[in-house]
């Protein structure tokens, strides 16, 4: 077997940061995975860990889910990849065509993708330029809406600050940043704006921040006041919260939707779904009008990621699914308020129970800016001790999937209480 230190020492020479994206274990806590099955992953020392990352979202399931491993490998003997029209593409985009706001759908390869050709159709319909997103809202990684995701000093609204180096300084005059939960000002803002505006995106649930009671439904109405584009974010939510996504959950519908995760089983696909109307702008017999919206990939719509998706999906639709994986949520939930109360620890349980998390604060999270005053050590020691004892999480989410047993509920819980009782002596 090869050795696990030896592996991470050559990842260090050969990957930035010796990582894959922007997690991080800590010191010490360092591993690579061998292997995932069910609501567990293993390291290359065999050890198990309780897996609330479920790579970053998709793995809804569970690793290896059969399946989808027996999807997988049926497609896998017609082929992977075709560049041309398949029926497993045909099939799932006739799925993802029944969530509300939905007519036709073009397939990406990520989420980043998604959201960046949503705006882009988004401004081929409307013909204007700008659009708005939400401070603290993330859509992926491209220019236009890595814009205030994380920023330490936030400027006012609806001035946007850059969080990556390399953006064009001139990318900073096409997008406005508006305050999520904060209707009033975002209305005045769109009022103000509208003109200017190809599209207005948001995640209809912000990281683990839920919408406050009537903030979708005012800003829906406030977008089609103006005939301005609005574009939901679903990549976490899409087949998450509801078989129909957040708009269903939240019984609000958009003019667009971006979809990736879950959708695709694990593989990497996601989509752009919405009217005909829009969604004409992708159709190449547009081309060499000013009407065209160019968009390809080699592996949009790949038949193996499909298939994935199928077979997800085919399980999500079983009766009691959701009411399963929202019981099991919610005991984690309540479980981890529970040790928060015990200890005396100043601290939030923010989300809903699909994908939630914990804020070292007194203040409740209701806002990007309310994030701000939760004490950033005090989270980072918290996930390094749940990892010690084996279990894995996001760094700013706690992922429930339909693989987590009660047993698991069980010993999570308990590592939770041990945690807690550490962090309060501490």
């Amino acid at each position: 077997m090869t050795d696990q230190n030896e592996l991470l020492a050559r990842a260090a020479r050969v990957l930035p940061g010796g990582l894959l994206g922007s997690h991080r274990s800590g010191p010490g806590l360092e591993f690579v995975v061998r292997e995932g099955r069910g609501a567990y992953l293993f390291d290359m020392n065999g050890r198990r860990y309780l897996d609330y990352l479920l790579g970053s979202g998709p793995m809804l399931l569970g690793h290896a889910h059969p399946a989808v491993v027996d999807a997988v490998q049926r497609q896998m003997a017609r082929g992977t990849s075709y560049f041309i029209v398949n029926e497993p593409a045909i099939r799932l985009a006739e799925i993802v065509a029944a969530v509300p706001c939905a007519e036709q759908v073009r397939y990406t390869a990520s989420g980043s993708e998604a959201t960046f050709f949503a705006l882009r159709v988004a401004r081929a319909y409307r013909k204007r330029d700008k659009i708005m997103k939400f401070e603290g809202g993330f859509h992926g990684t491209h220019d236009y809406v890595l814009m205030s995701v994380v920023p330490r000093s936030p400027k006012a609204f609806p001035a946007p600050m850059a969080d990556s180096a390399g953006i064009p300084h001139v990318i900073e005059g096409e997008v406005l940043i508006a305050p999520y939960n904060d209707l009033a000002t975002t209305e005045a803002l769109i009022d103000m704006h509208h003109d200017e505006l190809a599209a207005v995106i948001i995640e209809p649930y912000q990281r683990t921040i839920p919408p406050a009671p009537g903030f979708l439904e005012g800003l829906r109405r406030a977008t089609q006041r103006h005939g301005v584009p609005l574009v939901f974010d679903e990549i976490v939510t899409g087949f998450r919260f509801a078989y129909g996504g957040a708009q269903e959950f939240y019984k609000v519908v958009p003019d667009l939707a971006a979809f990736g995760k879950v959708v695709a089983g694990g593989f990497p696909l996601a989509c752009i779904a919405g009217p005909t109307a829009i969604m004409r702008h992708f159709d190449a017999a547009l081309d060499g009008t000013p009407d065209y919206v160019w968009q390809a990939g080699t592996f949009n719509g790949n038949a193996i990621a499909a298939a994935a998706g199928l077979a997800t999906l085919a399980e999500l639709r079983k009766p009691g699914t959701y009411e399963r994986l929202f019981q099991t949520g919610a005991r984690l939930k309540a479980g981890l308020q529970a040790a928060v109360t015990k200890h005396g620890v100043a601290a939030q349980v923010s989300g809903e129970p699909p994908v939630f998390d914990l804020f070292f604060t007194d203040r409740p999270i209701v806002d990007y800016r309310a994030t701000l005053t939760a004490d950033r050590a005090k989270i980072t020691r918290f996930n390094q001790e749940l990892l010690r004892r084996g279990v894995v999480k996001a760094v700013n989410k706690i992922y429930v999937s339909l693989a987590h047993s009660d047993t698991d509920v069980a010993e999570t819980l308990a590592i939770f209480d041990e945690v807690l009782a550490t962090l309060a002596r501490s």
